[in-house]
């Protein structure tokens, strides 16, 4: 890679050094995928993650966008015949866009302004004089530049259009406005005020917190902005970034006329700068920042929702259980699926437990359900959040207390599943079934195995984001699309179930290939061995090299083939086998797993020729094959009573897991209708300025009841434990 980029690359990366950039680089390059990268490629990036080679990726975009938009813009100046020197190395040296559109600003193709018409007029010359505040009457000054067959009819005519080039000229002076910005940025407050109307269309008081609202530009959180966004789109808001204009004025003066100019052009140019501020300086500056804060915020809300997405996916599976799936309804019924260990489908029913139903039907219900329960040996029921979920989980805990043997129910986040089901891939899976009945399914295998159902679905639509529609698409979709990547790739995937959805964010495959290995097994019967993968229709060496580290055979004829070891390691593992006298049919035994960890490092660096971190890489693998990383997460929370909002009081201490985490704190499902909030100052004794620093989507956490409010039907709740009052011993 070119030094220059590596080096422009590497100044915004910390802790990563000009080597590990160009060897990234080089390596995205070649064609290689960012999670092979990250696990088959340590030696050369110095162990770099993920989400480090990602942000390396998209620095280099980033330069090499400002690299183009530089050149182009010296090109345009060039041809004006208008680049200096001074100019082409302000250019050059320029780090953001911001600072090369300002420069380029004054030599920028516009349409004509009363400026322009003025210096075709002649009276540049007349500008120039005024700068220079040399004594002399102005109006004779300007008298000099009449020309009626210029239409300067009058000496007022050519002061005016004097003070239109100088107005102009003085906003488009880069260190200028690059003052102004930074100065309203810091100095500066964002202000809004309701509408008349306004107040009228939010009947839900939604915005009502901004009705009067300011605060300083700098101490903007990123919801607040988005939010007031939204208000002023939806005309409920007023906005406007306020500014003490004093200083500013006084900073132009200081620039443009200075302490020792006199005479009347003092005055004039004055007027000048003033009028550049109020007409193209301050509008100007405030369309850029209100921009800026929106373009952060919108930043910030993806990667908060990305953040949320991947500890979505990598909850802990509820493996080897039979699971109902339960879609809560009223009127329409509720729809339950069972399905076994494996996410297959067994049985179906549809029943109607909940009001306008008589109390005949809610008990035939009952029996219905206790029934599947029984016939399949259910061990968990999944009860999807939508409506009627509580009165679902009220019944259900109700007919579970009539079972002797113990079975769990979970409240399991159905956000999306309704989309899911009626997508052309699950009526394909399942054409003869209901989109609710679907749902059901979808539900269940969401508790048994969270990262391979939620992958079929769009993941703007799992809920766990904010102002998700505020957000521009393409930037969305693409941290999104790279969470699920990472997600997907760090746990691996079992070769002979998983669906092609889940194959298609395998390293380095298609949705052609994924569609083509599914197709493979249902012709061809299970995978033996990773190999057998090259007999698969468009899956060339590439794609095999940078996919099969990822997939995994369990019971297939090569033990190692149930590992995260890369088969151009396989020789290396063997190797590793032999030293340590380890049987491969013994792989993943306690015994055999402490004579490989036994292995001296060094001595196996020798005899392989292996770099340190790949030989680690294969230790960890060879001693416990099959592993998934999931298993080390909170376990879904299982419950087999119910709570009310009016059970709840103040002081009550409560289990809940985490559902979203947003800049203002955190949401948790503590068992009753409505998630309770955990503001950000109460998520720790310590000041905590970002919640996912101390929560993610999915954790099992300790809260208190704070507040009720039964009308709003709102829950405040903290995780800093109340003070025991003392008592007298």
């Amino acid at each position: 890679m070119e030094e220059q980029l590596v080096k422009l690359v590497k100044h915004q990366l910390n802790d990563i050094s000009n080597h590990q950039v160009n060897a990234v680089l080089d390596l995205l390059d070649q064609g290689n995928t960012i999670p092979f990268i990250a696990r088959y490629r340590k030696e050369a990036t110095g162990s770099l993650d993920e989400v480090q080679i990602l942000a390396i990726q998209n620095e280099y975009k980033r330069v090499t966008t400002l690299q183009d938009r530089k050149q182009a813009v010296l090109n345009s100046i060039a041809e004006q015949g208008k680049l200096s020197e001074k100019l082409k190395a302000q250019i050059t040296q320029a780090d953001k866009i911001q600072d090369v559109e300002d420069l380029y600003l004054p030599y920028k193709q516009k349409r004509q302004t009363k400026a322009m018409i003025a210096k075709q007029r002649g009276l540049e010359p007349l500008a120039a004089w005024l700068m220079a505040f040399k004594p002399g009457n102005l109006t004779a000054q300007a008298s000099q530049y009449v020309a009626p067959e210029k239409e300067v009819v009058t000496a007022q005519d050519a002061l005016d259009g004097a003070h239109e080039i100088l107005a102009e000229t003085f906003s488009e002076v880069a260190t200028i406005r690059n003052w102004v910005r930074n100065f309203t940025m810091q100095h500066g407050k964002l202000v809004t005020s309701v509408k008349k109307k306004g107040q009228e269309q939010d009947e839900m008081g939604v915005y009502e917190q901004y009705y009067e609202f300011e605060e300083q530009l700098a101490k903007l959180s990123s919801y607040q902005v988005l939010a007031i966004n939204r208000g002023e789109k939806e005309k409920v808001l007023n906005v406007k970034i306020q500014i003490d204009e004093t200083p500013i004025l006084n900073y132009l003066r200081f620039r443009l006329i200075g302490h020792r100019a006199q005479g009347a052009a003092v005055s004039f140019v004055q007027a000048a700068y003033e009028d550049a501020y109020k007409r193209f300086i301050g509008p100007s500056i405030e369309r850029e920042l209100r921009h800026t804060l929106t373009q952060d915020a919108q930043e910030k809300a993806i990667e908060v929702f990305g953040e949320n997405l991947y500890h979505l996916l990598m909850q802990a599976p509820m493996k080897g259980k039979v699971v109902l799936g339960f879609d809560p309804a009223y009127r329409t019924g509720c729809k339950l699926a069972v399905i076994d260990q494996n996410g297959k489908f067994l049985d179906k029913a549809v029943i109607y437990p909940h009001k306008p139903a008589p109390q005949k039907k809610r008990d035939a219900a009952q029996g219905e359900l206790k029934q599947l329960i029984e016939r399949y040996q259910v061990e968990m029921i999944a009860i999807g959040n939508g409506t009627a979920s509580r009165e679902s989980e009220q019944f259900v805990a109700e007919t579970l207390g009539q079972i002797q043997r113990p079975v769990y129910y979970v409240i399991v986040n159905e956000a999306g599943a309704s989309v899911y089901s009626a997508s052309q891939e699950a009526r394909d899976e399942f054409p003869d079934l209901h989109v609710e009945q679907r749902s059901a399914i979808s539900i269940g295998r969401r508790l048994q195995d969270p990262l391979a159902e939620l992958v079929k679905i769009n993941p703007e639509s799992v809920g766990v984001g904010q102002y998700q529609h505020d957000l521009p698409a393409k930037d969305l979709s693409q941290e999104l699309d790279a969470v699920v990547e990472r997600a997907v790739n760090q746990v691996g995937v079992n070769l002979n179930t998983a669906s092609y959805q889940l194959l298609t964010h395998i390293s380095g495959l298609s949705k052609t290939i994924a569609v083509n290995i599914v197709k493979y097994r249902d012709e061809n019967g299970r995978y033996e061995s990773r190999a057998q993968l090259k007999k698969v229709p468009r899956l060339g060496p590439k794609a095999y090299e940078q996919a099969v580290g990822f997939l995994r055979i369990i019971d297939g004829k090569n033990p190692l083939d149930n590992t995260d070891v890369h088969p151009e390691s396989y020789s290396a593992a063997k190797q590793m086998m032999q030293m340590a006298d380890v049987q491969p049919d013994r792989l993943g035994q306690p015994s055999e797993s402490q004579k490989i960890k036994a292995l001296d490092s060094v001595q196996l660096m020798t005899a392989t020729g292996l770099g340190k971190e790949t030989l680690m890489d294969i230790k960890a693998s060879l001693q416990a094959p099959g592993r998934d990383l999931r298993d080390d997460m909170p376990a879904p929370l299982l419950r087999q009573d119910v709570l009310t909002i009016e059970d709840l009081k103040t002081g009550m201490q409560l289990e809940g897991t985490v559902r979203n985490v947003v800049d203002f704190g955190a949401f948790v499902d503590i068992g009753v209708k409505h998630d309770g909030l955990v503001h950000v100052s109460k998520l720790s004794q310590k000041f905590v300025s970002d919640p996912s620093k101390v929560v993610a989507v999915g954790d099992i956490v300790e809260v208190w009841v704070e507040s009720v409010d039964l009308d709003r039907q709102r829950i405040q709740l903290t995780m800093v434990a109340p003070k025991k009052p003392v008592g007298n011993d």
